[in-house]
């Protein structure tokens, strides 16, 4: 058993963006504190200012740090176990080195009107800084949320446009389109069912082409058409069993996950066969998880591999076909994207012979708009 490769990782954060932030923000917050306190207490503005500009500068590195930690150790239903002691830890660094700073500058700035103790700087720098680094986290957290959504709905864009080319593949669109010129006139009765159900599935596939999740009734209803068309060219060579579980139809599941898997079983694995070929289509509920297959009786995974061992790509011969290879490629990068590690994409080979596609999913009912 193997599982198929995983994406690219999200890329880096960008650090140049967090220092503009952070010091746009400590900037404007130190000429409004300046001109507050000159207005309100009656303080110079510029004496107001030289303390406020060099606190404020010393919080930027400070805010930027606390976007790291948001960064690096979010503080998450599964990491907070080791996140929270180094958030904590972080803070009190903080804490410590603002009250070390005041102590060393205070004969230069005169923080205090008179030398103060440092148990005194200690603890008015707890009282003004430690909630103040622990609501920075907080923000950084939200920023961070924020961009990864945004990029995880930019590889989710991407990864479904890839997914839609390797969808509907032009070797089957013109096989397709041929036999129907075929049959227009000696059997015109299979050539009107050809183009109802090429009509079924573009029209999917064109309408929900910005869509990430459908329920499973409508994307077996999807399988079902192009079946449909392949039963109709060969004829008695393919036989398919849909064995799926009616507590399962309104589960949530990507749109067009399954077609592609029924169509490599079909092309790659059934194709190449003198006898009648079956394909499996299986659905399951086990608990909280959704376990979806695709089987077939077909060449199976070695004589796969060898019509694909002259390919230049390593990934694209472990992955059986080049075609197959980009449709498994896709799949699982939609799955990482959209479930992250509670999704399992697996391929099995079968005795004896054929190929066990699984995806195992979390199962979650589907919410109609």
């Amino acid at each position: 058993m193997r599982s198929a490769p995983t994406p690219s990782p999200v890329p880096a954060s960008p650090w140049g963006s967090w220092w503009l932030i952070s010091g746009a923000w400590w900037t404007l917050n130190a000429v409004t504190h300046a001109s507050s306190r000159a207005s309100m207490n009656g303080v110079p503005f510029l004496e107001a200012a030289k303390y406020d500009s060099i606190s404020a500068a010393l919080w930027v590195p400070f805010t930027v740090l606390a976007f790291w930690l948001a960064e690096r150790a979010p503080v998450t239903r599964h990491t907070w176990t080791r996140a929270v002691p180094l958030v904590l830890g972080s803070t009190a660094l903080v804490v410590l080195a603002r009250a070390l700073f005041v102590m060393v500058t205070d004969p230069v700035i005169h923080w205090y009107p008179a030398p103060p103790a440092f148990r005194e700087v200690l603890i008015t720098s707890i009282a003004n800084n430690f909630f103040l680094f622990l609501l920075f986290v907080g923000a950084g957290h939200g920023l961070v949320y924020a961009r990864r959504m945004r990029e995880r709905e930019e590889l989710l864009a991407r990864a479904e446009l890839r997914h839609l080319k390797a969808q509907l593949h032009p070797h089957f669109l013109f096989n397709t389109l041929n036999a129907i010129a075929a049959y227009v006139r000696a059997e015109p009765d299979t050539a009107v069912q050809m183009i109802a159900r090429l009509s079924t599935l573009l029209r999917h596939a064109l309408q929900r082409a910005g869509t990430q999740e459908v329920s499973l009734e409508e994307e077996l209803s999807i399988v079902a058409a192009y079946v449909d068309i392949e039963q109709l060219r060969f004829d008695d060579r393919l036989r398919v069993v849909w064995q799926v579980a009616p507590d399962t139809l309104g589960a949530t599941v990507p749109h067009l996950l399954l077609q592609p898997l029924v169509e490599n079983a079909i092309r790659h694995g059934l194709a190449p066969l003198s006898r009648t070929g079956t394909v499996e289509i299986r659905t399951e509920r086990r608990g909280a998880s959704l376990h979806l297959s695709v089987r077939d009786d077909g060449v199976g995974m070695d004589a796969a591999r060898h019509a694909a061992s002259t390919l230049p790509s390593p990934i694209a011969r472990d992955d059986l076909t080049a075609s197959s290879g980009v449709g498994l490629r896709n799949t699982q990068a939609r799955l990482q994207q959209l479930y992250g590690d509670a999704q399992r994409l697996t391929l099995d080979a079968r005795e004896p012979q054929g190929l066990d596609v699984s995806i195992i999913l979390p199962f979650r009912p589907f919410a109609r708009s």
